[in-house]
């Protein structure tokens, strides 16, 4: 009578301890070029597929490799 709540915990444990979610490793996703100082993001994202990048004119802002620069740059 005492093996099936030890069961059912050690079930329960395992279930918990196999149940998560994928974290993408944290590391220096912008990098600025040679010779140029890098610039925190100011504001969030404007949506997906959005990248923080260096314009050689602009200077820093936010990328989408489709739709091209954040707030109008070209």
């Amino acid at each position: 009578m005492i093996r099936l709540p030890v069961l059912a915990l050690s079930a329960a444990a395992l279930a918990a301890a196999l149940t998560g979610c994928v974290v993408a490793p944290v590391g220096p996703a912008y990098a600025a070029p040679p010779g140029v100082a890098y610039v925190a993001p100011t504001y969030v994202s404007p949506g997906v597929g959005f990248v923080w990048a260096y314009h050689p004119r602009y200077g820093w802002g936010w990328h989408h490799p489709q739709y091209g620069w954040h707030r109008g740059w070209r």
